[in-house]
């Protein structure tokens, strides 16, 4: 179902919540926001009387595959961590790839998510990274898929990544532009993903470099989480994390770095000065003890900052409802505060923080007209906690729950409604998950 129009409902707007609006949508985009009126003969209508309009969410980090692996690693150190996820992820087949990137995506679909930043680990079978993207094809939700490249094995993973992971370079960049080729004429975009600083030879960074600069092609690299990537890249490269990669000519506009925990003022003045988005991922970081990113000052230096959920072995769920109220309350009590990240201030960073780094429509203004009809129909009385509603930013913020997401659309098709998927067998697709964990 593509609406026409959704009826009589409140719209966050530059700022504002307007009530008793009506917003038009043709061809995928948001044509005009108007007083209610009565609906043009024949329309399609979403009813959204008592309701609240927000952009939808902006998820700039997650994993799929690890639907699968949910609860996995529990109270272990980054590290072990990894190659407890590396053990699973190395022996991951298309068919578990696909049936737990559905998962993932309706359950980020379902808390108000419709783009996602998909960032694949490094697999020598191209068929896994098929299955991923015939999974988003198939739930509607807009995606940025980076593809896994790597190209320096290393079997602890502290230099290098796992050797089981590895495919020679030239093959995962046709496989690449294959994949670009495949997602043409769908929601999904193509781009490629890096472990880390410590997982590509400076030929590979230059390799990576030079594909994803002719393609204008997004890449995401996790960056300085925990103090390893320094620590390594000192003893390894004889330089910080920041300035290896910079050496190496890996720092540039179209280039996401996630976490970014251990981020100083040099590095922060360093990626703010080659234009390098952050992804801030504060339930992960939280999850495995890595840290609180400084997003004040990163903001402050002039980096484009974006909310991000992680992958569900860290997290463990696509919440961004949860994710947006944690990213406010870690950083209030971290600087003791209350007065900081409001929720204006958090919807930006969750449905626009980093959007024109990875290729997404900026949407610096909430629900506006041009802007893609990416939006979250929000019910405060599906979940009593919510209730009364006195300020519906403050109440989004504080209490907002999944519950309360009523109806999802991406480029005007509805994908959620009444809390439900309009592609996927839910029962089925239940019975299917529930199979993968029993004994």
């Amino acid at each position: 179902m593509h609406a026409d129009l959704i009826s009589d409902v409140t719209v966050y707007s530059n700022g504002s919540w307007l009530p008793h609006r009506e917003v038009l949508i043709a061809d995928g985009l948001i044509t005009e926001i108007r007083p209610t009126a009565p609906a043009p003969s024949g329309a399609t209508a979403v009813d959204g009387a008592g309701a609240y309009l927000i952009p939808g969410f902006v998820n700039t980090h997650t994993h799929l595959q690890q639907s699968l692996m949910r609860g996995i690693g529990e109270g272990q150190p980054l590290l072990s961590w990894l190659l407890t996820v590396g053990e699973e992820s190395a022996v991951i087949t298309p068919e578990r790839a696909y049936l737990a990137a559905v998962a993932a995506s309706l359950d980020a679909l379902r808390s108000g998510t419709t783009a996602l930043v998909e960032h694949m680990w490094p697999h020598p079978s191209p068929d896994v990274h098929d299955a991923v993207l015939r999974a988003l094809e198939d739930t509607g939700v807009r995606a940025l898929l980076g593809r896994g490249v790597a190209d320096r094995a290393d079997t602890t993973r502290k230099w290098g990544v796992d050797p089981r992971l590895l495919q020679p370079l030239p093959g995962v960049l046709e496989h690449t532009d294959q994949l670009v080729k495949q997602a043409d004429g769908t929601r999904v975009t193509v781009g490629l993903a890096v472990p880390n600083p410590r997982s590509l030879t400076p030929e590979g960074m230059a390799a990576v470099r030079q594909f994803a600069g002719e393609r204008d092609m997004t890449v995401s690299i996790h960056l300085l989480e925990t103090p390893t990537d320094d620590v390594m890249c000192r003893e390894h490269g004889g330089a910080g994390a920041v300035d290896y990669l910079d050496t190496n000519g890996f720092l540039w506009d179209r280039l996401l770095a996630v976490h970014c925990c251990e981020l100083d003022a040099h590095g922060r003045a360093v990626l703010a000065r080659r234009g390098v988005a952050v992804s801030y991922n504060p339930m992960s970081n939280m999850r495995l003890g890595s840290g609180v990113a400084p997003v004040p000052e990163m903001l402050e230096a002039g980096i484009a900052v974006g909310l991000g959920v992680d992958g569900a072995a860290s997290n463990d769920t696509q919440d961004m409802l949860e994710t947006l109220r944690m990213g406010a309350y870690v950083q209030r009590a971290h600087r003791k505060t209350a007065d900081l990240f409001g929720f204006d201030a958090m919807m930006d960073l969750a449905t626009n923080g980093a959007n024109e780094n990875v290729g997404f429509a900026s949407r610096p203004n909430g629900v506006a007209v041009g802007g893609a009809a990416d939006l979250t129909l929000i019910r405060f009385e599906r979940d009593f906690g919510c209730l009364p509603v006195r300020d519906p930013g403050a109440t989004l913020l504080t209490t907002g729950s999944r519950q309360i997401v009523d109806t999802v659309l991406v480029d005007g098709e509805v994908l959620i409604r009444d809390g439900h998927s309009t592609r996927v067998d839910e029962a089925g697709l239940i019975a299917e998950l529930t199979a993968t964990g029993a004994p």
